[in-house]
């Protein structure tokens, strides 16, 4: 777990699912420094551009509510309590369904949606979500 996340923690708030960023979202950025690279190495910048988006994209849920974070200089976070997330979308292109990975969508109350492209699992991530939701509606 990233030291963000563990950062934003409440009094008995636990981690209850992490998604992670598919490598495959970032091939396109692997294959584009591929290329470039006999061109003075400005491909090189391509593939850190590609690792910066991996180790600095995070998502999870916890027993109270979900939290988004993204980038590596420049941070957006997005924390949002589970009951008032009115709903996850999930988007996948054909490459998307076959890889397993694609993007997901929060959208909260009074707030604007929240996408969060190149999740790996993106359906598990909505699944657990759904369950937790239940899990606390019925603690209300």
């Amino acid at each position: 777990m990233s030291s963000y996340v563990e950062s934003v923690l409440s009094a008995n708030e636990k981690v209850e699912y992490t998604a992670s960023v598919s490598l495959w979202a970032m091939l396109p950025l692997f294959v584009l420094g591929l290329v470039l690279l006999p061109l003075y190495g400005i491909g090189v910048l391509f593939w850190v551009v590609a690792y910066l988006r991996y180790i600095s994209t995070e998502l999870v849920i916890t027993n109270k509510k979900i939290v988004a974070k993204f980038g590596f200089i420049s941070r957006h976070t997005i924390e949002l309590l589970l009951p008032k997330v009115e709903s996850i979308q999930v988007n996948q292109s054909l490459v998307g369904r076959m890889l397993d990975y694609g993007s997901v969508i929060v959208a909260g109350a009074g707030n604007p949606q929240a996408p969060v492209p190149g999740i790996s699992n993106p359906i598990e991530f909505r699944r657990k979500f759904m369950e937790l939701q239940e899990t606390f509606g019925s603690r209300t």
